[in-house]
């Protein structure tokens, strides 16, 4: 079985487990007395201690072995994952939370380096592609699991069901990552300093880019089971599935035809990546917004599904865009950096969100989430456009 095959069913356990809770909250403000934005704690938590660590994970994949951080990942966020089903109260519940962050944050750095390096460059979008897509699989199977775990078994049983999954499926992913590439080591990591990163400005439009675009990604992933049922009068089940299956079955179909694609073009533009990213961000920002204004439940399946194609696009070339324009001996820090600033903007929008549903509403938010997404695909694309404009007059 290929390497990206193993890593595939791991990341699609990680997002089963930090998804599933988002469509619990009903059975969690019952049984442990989450009320008001409290509630939005439980997503916020989550994403600010991962997102926090994240240059540290992915420095740690510069400069060690990635087979060992991808398995003891899988393991310690599995052990958390079932303290979350014993919590007893409002603080317990968000301690576990955090210590999941902690641990699943030394998982996607890894990959995406072992990733990269594992597979030749022409198909690294493909690969990271098929890769992406298992988040979108893991969210499905999360929001559908959640919901109907907390209507039937009980959202306990829940987590330690998703607990013992992980740890079982440790010992196959140890047999199937043992021995990938190795690091370069500190000596090489050393040479290239992080800091080079702030010196392409390619790098850091992206990473604005794909702050704006998670923003509003995160509400979806965070609030939308919570819409659907305020506004449809859905039950924990029907909107959770509904809330994820059509967005993240597109999501699906844009990655992988997107990766596909985007590795074809490449061959002869090489900036086809920075711009595919641009373009995802820039399509996805109307149809957010028409979601959220939705006054029926089909609108609603029919723009999410929109936001979820373009976002596909830019899920399968963001990470492989960093690796176009940082050094090969930061690509661990480079990309635990970007997934950082789209993890601290989605744990921002998560909680206020939460304040906001009931002041300016969904579509309000959203609206304005949107037009940061608009500029910043723009301001991508036109800073792609300088360099590439300038390193073809320097070659000529």
């Amino acid at each position: 079985m290929p390497l990206v095959a193993y890593l595939w069913i791991a990341f699609a356990l990680n997002y089963i487990d930090r998804q599933m809770v988002y469509s619990m909250f009903p059975a969690l403000k019952a049984d442990l007395g989450f009320a008001g934005p409290k509630i939005g704690l439980i997503g916020s938590v989550f994403m600010w201690v991962y997102t926090l660590s994240m240059p540290i994970a992915g420095r740690l994949a510069d400069v060690w072995r990635r087979d060992i951080l991808l398995v003891s990942s899988l393991v310690l966020w599995s052990i958390a994952t079932l303290g979350c089903g014993t919590a007893s109260s409002e603080s317990s519940f968000l301690a576990w939370r955090g210590v999941m962050g902690i641990t699943e944050s030394l998982y996607y750095p890894t990959a995406l380096v072992a990733i990269a390096n594992h597979y030749a460059e022409a198909a690294r979008s493909r690969a990271m592609g098929i890769h992406q897509s298992a988040q979108f699989i893991g969210i499905i199977l999360g929001g559908w699991y959640g919901g109907w775990a907390a209507d039937n078994t009980g959202w306990r049983q829940a987590f330690s069901v998703a607990a013992i999954a992980g740890v079982v499926y440790s010992l196959v992913l140890w047999w199937g990552v043992r021995k990938i590439s190795k690091p370069p080591g500190r000596a090489a990591a050393s040479r290239g300093s992080a800091w080079s990163l702030l010196e392409s400005p390619c790098y850091l439009a992206l990473c604005a880019a794909f702050a704006a675009y998670c923003a509003i990604l995160w509400i979806f992933l965070g609030w939308y089971p919570t819409f659907l049922q305020e506004r449809f009068g859905l039950s924990m089940t029907d909107s959770g599935w509904n809330a994820t299956v059509f967005v993240q079955l597109s999501q699906v179909t844009g990655i992988l035809g997107g990766g596909a694609l985007t590795d074809r073009m490449r061959k002869r533009w090489p900036p086809a990546r920075l711009y595919m990213t641009a373009l995802g961000v820039f399509g996805s920002a109307p149809f957010a917004y028409w979601t959220f204004a939705s006054t029926t439940l089909d609108e609603a399946r029919i723009f999410s599904a929109g936001f979820g194609l373009f976002g596909g696009l830019l899920a399968t070339n963001a990470f492989a865009a960093a690796y176009d324009v940082i050094g090969e001996e930061n690509r661990g820090i480079g990309g635990g950096v970007l997934n950082m600033t789209g993890g601290l903007s989605s744990a921002a929008m998560i909680y206020m969100a939460g304040i906001w549903k009931e002041t300016i509403g969904f579509a309000g938010m959203v609206v304005w989430m949107a037009a940061v997404s608009l500029l910043s695909a723009i301001v991508l694309a036109a800073v792609v456009s300088k360099r590439f404009a300038m390193e073809h007059s320097s070659a000529v």
